[in-house]
Parts: C-alpha cells; structure tokens; sequence
C-alpha cells in the first residue's frame, strides 16, 4: 500500500468527505474481534484486511492521511465488503459500520469511479424509463426460455441467467378474494424495482395478504428506485436524489404504514431520515416517513397472521442480513411461516450469514461471492427441505441460481407467497372445492 510521504497527525487529512463527516464512528472500535466471525469475507478469505475491524483500521488510515484515498489496496479490501452488517449485530461497542462503509465507499469513488458494469447499473436504476425497459427484457427471456437455455452454460452468463430463471414463481399462485376488515389502517406498499420488474406475484401475494390480516390498501403514485444499490456503492448523492422522490411521494399517499417486501430496500427507507440528515428542507420530513416503514413480515406478525389453509410443505428459513442485522427484525417472518397449517419448518444452520447477493455484488466480486454462497447452498441440502423462504429479491436469486446451478430439487421462496398460497387453500375449502 502506498504511504502518504507527510500524514497529517494533528488533523483530518480527507476534510469535506463523507468518510470525515462519519469518522467519528471509527472511535467506537475497540478492537475486540468479535465481529470476525460474523464476517463473510473473512470466513472465505482469512485475511484480517478483509474484515470489519480490518477496514475500520484502513478507514482510520485514511483520515489521518498514513493511506491515500487512491490506494488500490484499500479501494479492493473495501469493495470486497458485502455490507452485511453481521458485525453490526455481534459488536459490544455499537460501531455503526453499515454507515462507515457507505462513506467510505463515497469518498473513494470520487477519486476512482465504480467499475463500467457497476456505473450502467446504477445509470438504469435511477431512470424509471430505463430500469422498465430492462425488467421488460428480463420477462421476455423468462417467458421464451432463452434464460433456461443460457442457464446451461458456465461461468458468469451462465449464474446470471440462472438467477433469472429463479424468479419464475415457486408455488402455484391460485385465484382468491381477499376479504379483511380493515381495522388495522391503512398501507401502502414500495412496490420496488426487481420486485415488480420480476417478482410482480409476490407483490400481489403481499396485497393479498395484508388485506386478509386487516390493512386497507391505498397507492403509492410517483415511487422510485429506493437507493440503496447506489448508498451501498458510493453514490450517495443519487441515492439521496431518489430517497427525496420517494419521501415526497409516500406523504402524498398518507397511508399509516409503508410495507416493504424486499429487505434491503426497507433497511434504507428506514434510516431515510439519517440519509437526509445534513439536508435541512428533508431531514424531518424523511425521518417522519421512515417512523412508517415496515417490512411486509412485522405487519403480518402484528396482525397475527390470520392462519390459512393447509399446505404439507417442509420448508427452512435464511434470514436476509438487511432484515436481521441491519433492521434488526427476526422472528416476524418466523410467525408468518407459522400461521401455515401444515407446514414443516426445519432450523437452516448459518442462516443467520450472507448468501453472497449483496446488491450487485455478485456482479462485481463473483469470485468471493461464490465463496459465500457455498456453504449456505450446503447447509440448504442438508435440511432437505423443499423450499427454503427469504424475503429479499437479491437472495432469493442469489440462493436460486446456486440451487438451481446445483441441480438441487430444493426453490427459493418469499414467505408471503407461501402464506398467500396457503390462504388460497382455505378459501378453496370454503368452497367445498
């Protein structure tokens, strides 16, 4: 690593970055290792640079300038990061490392931009134009099979294209009326990016649902990409560009909750108003739209769930790092696979580490991705259940594409949509059919 010839002892030697705004953070590190088992990267790659307490101590480094910000070591053990902010769960000191890394990644990506690939993702996120455009085209390989076709082949088209087919829907979606008494307010539902682009049955299971359990749907016009793919690479200039359009958008819904079915996405509405926090005209306004956001599971959960119709499925359960550790919520999705008569839940050992998705991660570092998804793929096979349920879209391709890739007989599933399919069970016994 390249040694700045003068650091600056006495002073921040990044000042105006988003690293040296957040620095104080930093402080809270005492260095105990805790967090190093919790940590993906170092399980796979054994190397303290690629753990949290490592690259807090290269944070550290660039503040008091003994590293430069174009460093090519730091900028790899920092990419390398899947920002699953495990550690987050298992520090004793409360380090908020998940916002360390955002500022950090911001401030290196204004000296060396994200890679090409990276760049075109984020570009296509940020333009609703655009972004249904490519959900368009990812349909029509879907629908054509094109995606089963290339699913075959090795490499990184191969994974990708298994990732697609893994979003065909795992349980067969059956017609139902969804009668609930509203008593529970009214919701209203990030309808989401991938979610609606490739998963539009899950977010109709999440309506159906929540109406069932007592929530009065209303619309939300005017939504966005949440932001999160572009706070977790460093561009939090557009992410913070996107969170305004939606916060100006979900007061207009005036709904009491803001359900969210994709982890990730709820993990940054929910701390909208620490986004905004330097942004006067916003940062009430944010933080009083995220005080509303919910994951579709704590909704459910709070409402009971009402229990369905039998379904004798054996299932296990990973829990998507953005719910349990950056949201902090764990036994909700639990409840809603409980309220499935029938239903067999197996415990799924490490379901508590990353699957290796981690936004578009599995883009960029494929190879240490890989690394992270196979022991979860072993740990799935041998719980030999026949789906396992994660309630983020970047895990349930991740997980699906390595099953699928394993030729294991085993889906990948969202657990509204196991509790939706299981309300169509009552309803059809209701029907005597």
């Amino acid at each position: 690593m390249k040694t700045s010839p003068s650091p600056i002892p006495d002073g921040c030697a990044i000042p105006g970055t988003p690293l040296a705004d957040a620095s104080a953070g930093i402080d809270a590190c005492v260095h105990c290792g805790f967090c190093l088992q919790a940590c993906p990267t170092y399980l796979a790659l054994e190397d303290e640079n690629d753990s949290p307490r490592g690259r807090l101590v290269l944070m550290r480094a660039l503040v008091d300038g003994s590293l430069l910000v174009d460093d090519t070591d730091v900028r790899t053990h920092i990419d390398r990061c899947l920002g699953c902010r495990a550690c987050e769960t298992v520090c004793p000191s409360g380090v908020p490392y998940g916002h360390l890394l955002e500022a950090t990644r911001a401030t290196l990506t204004r000296v060396k931009p994200n890679p090409p690939i990276a760049r075109l993702i984020l570009f296509v996120f940020a333009r609703r134009a655009l972004l249904r455009l490519a959900m368009l085209g990812g349909r029509i390989a879907r629908a054509t099979r094109v995606s089963w076709l290339f699913a075959r082949l090795p490499g990184r088209l191969g994974f990708a294209m298994s990732m697609l087919e893994s979003t065909r829907p795992a349980v067969k979606r059956r017609r139902y009326e969804a009668r609930g008494d509203g008593a529970r307010g009214t919701a209203t539902l990030l309808t989401g990016c991938v979610m609606e682009g490739l998963f539009a049955g899950t977010n109709r299971a999440t309506e159906r649902t929540l109406t069932e359990n007592g929530y009065v749907l209303v619309p939300t016009a005017g939504q966005q990409c949440c932001g999160a793919l572009h706070a977790h690479a460093g561009d939090d200039d557009t992410a913070r560009e996107l969170a305004r359009a939606n916060v100006a958008a979900f007061e207009r819904s005036g709904a009491d909750y803001i359900a969210v079915n994709a982890a990730g996405c709820g993990a940054i509405m929910k701390e909208y108003g620490q986004l905004l926090s330097a942004d006067p005209e916003w940062h009430q306004r944010a933080a009083a739209v995220s005080a509303r956001v919910r994951d579709v599971s704590e909704l459910l959960a709070e409402a009971g769930p009402r229990a369905g119709g039998t379904l004798a499925l054996t299932v296990t359960y990973d829990a998507p790092c953005h719910l349990l550790h950056a949201q902090r919520v764990a036994s909700p999705p639990l409840a809603v696979l409980g309220a499935v008569p029938g239903l067999e839940l197996v415990p799924l050992e490490g379901s508590e580490h990353c699957c290796g998705s981690a936004g578009i991660y599995n883009l960029i570092e494929p190879e240490v991705s890989d690394q992270v998804l196979a022991p979860k793929l072993a740990n799935i096979a041998a719980t030999r259940a026949s789906f396992v349920a994660t309630g983020n879209p970047g895990c349930l391709m991740q997980i699906g594409a390595g099953l699928h890739q394993a030729r294991m007989h085993c889906r990948a599933v969202h657990p509204v949509d196991l509790l939706d399919a299981s309300y169509a069970a009552r309803a059809r016994g209701e029907r005597g059919g």
